[in-house]
C-alpha cells in the first residue's frame, strides 16, 4: 500500500538508510538554520581557544545570529569548564617548548651542514687522496662561516617564535583573565541545561556500557573502556539529554548538531556505494522516532559557512582557514594533577611507558593511595615520552606532571624538602622541593627502581632549569 504521500512504507520507515547523507544542497537545510534548535559539542565551544582573536571575534559574532535557538546541554558545559584549562595548558606549553625546539633544530642543523663538510673530505682522502682540497673546505667552510650564515636566519626564526607569545592566554584555575570564558557564558545566557538527576544519569550510563556500546550502538561506542563508565559515556549522556530537550516540546522540530567529532562512533565509514563518510542513519532515525524532530550534524566549517549564507554573517576566508585548522588541530589536552587523578590511561601506553624506563609494572602496587598511583603512571608516561626514551604513540595526550622544583618557597604546602630522598641519589637534595606522590613512590622502591625514578627525575628538571635560563 502507497502512502498518500505517493512513498512506500519501508521506503519512508527507512529513508535514512537509503539517502547518501546530508549534502549543503539538501532543499532543507535552510530550516535548520532559520528554525532549528542548535547544539554545538564540547569541542567546538574548545576550539574558540584554538583561534586567534580576530577570528574568534569574527566566529562569537557569527554565533550571534543563531543566538536565540542555541542551548547548552549540561554534558557540555560541564566538559567544557573541566576541559578549558587543559587546552590553555597545552597551548601555553606548546608556546614555552617553541623557542627550545627552534633551538634543538637550528643545532641540528649546524652539526648537519659540519658532518655534510666531513663526510665530503673523507670522500676526497679515499677515492682521489686529494688532501689539499679536503683542507681548503675548512677554510671556506669553516665553523665561523657556518654559524654567520645561519645566524640571520636564526634571528629571523627566534623573533617570529617570540612573537607569538601574544597570542597565548594566562589564566588563573578560577578564570580569571579568561576572555573565551566569559564570551561563551554570554552568549548562551540562561539557555544552560541544569545536571540530570542522578539517578537518571546512572541509568543512561548503565545502558551505555551493559547495551549500546557492546552492541555498537551510536554515539558514542568508540569511547568504550576509556577511563571510568561515567567518563566513557558522554557522548550518550549528551546524546540522551538533548533527546529529552527536544521531546519536551513539540514546536523543537529540527535540531541542527556541530561537532568537529567525525570518529565511527558518530560517522558511518563510507562504502557501499557511497564515496564518503556520513552521520550514522540510526542517529536521525532515533532522534525522529521518540521526539518527531529531523536531525543535521555538521562540521563547524560546514555550519559557519551555512551561517554566513542563511543569515548573512560576515566571515572571512582566512577564518573559515582557522576554523578548518582546529578542527583538526594538534594541539593535545594535557594530563594535569588534577584530571590524572581521575583518567585511567591505556594500557597499551602504560606497558609503553614502564617498557622505555626498564621498570615492571607491578611497581605501582607499592603505591597505597589510588590517586597518587594515577599521577605517578601519568607522570611517567609523560617523562619517558619528553625525554625521548621511546616514540609517542597515536592520540597520546601531552603530560604536564613535574615530580620536583627547585625554589626558595614551597610551591605547595604537601610537598616535602628534597632531603627527603636518598643522598648519592637526587643531586638536588638541598635546594629541592619533592612533590608527595613522587615521595611516596620512590622512597617505596627498590634501589635499583629508585636509581631509575630519580633519574628521570633529575633530567626532566634539568631539562626544565635549561628552558628557564
Amino acid at each position: 500500500m502507497v502512502s498518500p504521500e505517493g512513498e512506500y512504507p519501508l521506503i519512508r520507515q527507512y529513508r535514512d538508510w537509503i539517502q547518501n547523507g546530508p549534502s549543503e544542497k539538501d532543499p532543507d537545510r535552510a530550516d535548520f538554520f532559520t528554525d532549528g534548535i542548535v547544539v554545538l559539542d564540547t569541542n567546538v565551544l574548545l576550539s574558540l581557544y584554538e583561534y586567534t582573536p580576530t577570528a574568534r571575534e569574527q566566529v562569537l559574532k557569527a554565533l550571534q545570529s543563531v543566538r536565540q535557538r542555541l542551548w547548552l546541554p549540561h554534558q557540555v558545559g560541564l566538559e567544557f569548564v573541566q576541559n578549558r584549562f587543559r587546552i590553555i595548558t597545552g597551548r601555553k606549553k606548546a608556546l614555552d617548548d617553541a623557542q627550545r625546539s627552534l633551538q634543538n633544530k637550528l643545532r641540528d642543523a649546524k652539526t648537519s651542514i659540519k658532518d655534510a663538510r666531513a663526510f665530503t673530505q673523507g670522500l676526497l682522502i679515499k677515492y682521489a687522496q686529494d688532501t689539499e682540497t679536503s683542507r681548503n673546505l675548512d677554510v671556506e667552510i669553516s665553523n665561523k662561516a657556518i654559524e654567520e650564515l645561519l645566524s640571520g636566519w636564526s634571528a629571523t626564526l627566534e623573533a617570529q617564535v617570540k612573537r607569538l607569545r601574544e597570542y597565548d592566554i594566562s589564566i588563573s584555575p578560577g578564570g580569571q583573565g579568561d576572555p573565551v570564558l566569559s564570551q561563551v557564558a554570554a552568549l548562551f545566557g540562561d539557555k544552560v541545561a541544569v545536571p540530570p538527576d542522578a539517578a537518571e544519569t546512572r541509568r543512561r550510563v548503565e545502558e551505555a556500557s551493559s547495551y549500546r556500546f557492546p552492541n555498537l550502538i551510536p554515539p558514542g561506542f568508540k569511547d568504550a573502556g576509556k577511563g571510568t563508565s561515567l567518563a566513557s559515556s558522554g557522548d550518550f549522556l549528551l546524546w540522551e539529554e538533548t533527546i529529552g530537550y527536544m521531546a519536551n516540546s513539540p514546536e523543537r522540530s529540527h535540531l541542527l548538531f556541530v561537532s568537529n567529532d567525525t570518529k565511527e562512533d558518530w560517522y558511518q565509514p563510507k562504502g557501499e556505494g557511497r564515496s564518503a563518510s556520513r552521520p550514522w542513519p540510526s542517529l536521525a532515525s532515533e532522534l525522529r522516532q521518540r521526539t518527531g524532530a529531523e536531525l543535521r550534524i555538521e562540521t563547524p566549517g560546514d555550519f559557519y559557512r551555512g551561517v554566513n549564507r542563511f543569515l548573512d554573517a560576515e566571515i572571512a576566508e582566512a577564518t573559515y582557514a582557522e576554523i578548518d585548522r582546529a578542527a583538526v588541530s594538534t594541539v593535545e589536552m594535557v594530563v594535569t594533577e588534577q584530571s590524572a587523578t581521575c583518567t585511567q590511561p591505556p594500557p597499551d601506553l602504560i606497558a609503553a611507558a614502564f617498557d622505555a624506563a626498564g621498570l615492571d609494572e607491578s611497581l605501582v602496587d607499592n603505591i597505597d593511595d589510588g590517586s597518587s598511583r594515577l599521577i605517578f603512571i601519568w607522570w611517567l608516561i609523560g617523562v619517558t615520552a619528553q625525554l625521548e626514551r621511546r616514540p609517542r604513540l597515536d592520540d597520546e595526550p601531552d603530560v604536564s606532571l613535574a615530580p620536583a622544583t627547585r625554589s626558595a618557597v614551597k610551591p605547595d604546602p604537601d610537598w616535602v624538602p628534597g632531603l627527603r630522598l636518598h643522598l648519592g641519589e637526587w643531586p638536588y637534595r638541598s635546594s629541592s622541593w619533592i612533590a608527595p606522590w613522587f615521595a611516596e613512590s620512590v622512597n617505596r622502591s627498590s634501589r635499583r627502581e629508585r636509581k631509575i625514578l630519580q633519574g628521570l627525575a633529575a633530567q626532566q628538571l634539568a631539562f626544565e632549569l635549561a628552558d628557564q635560563g
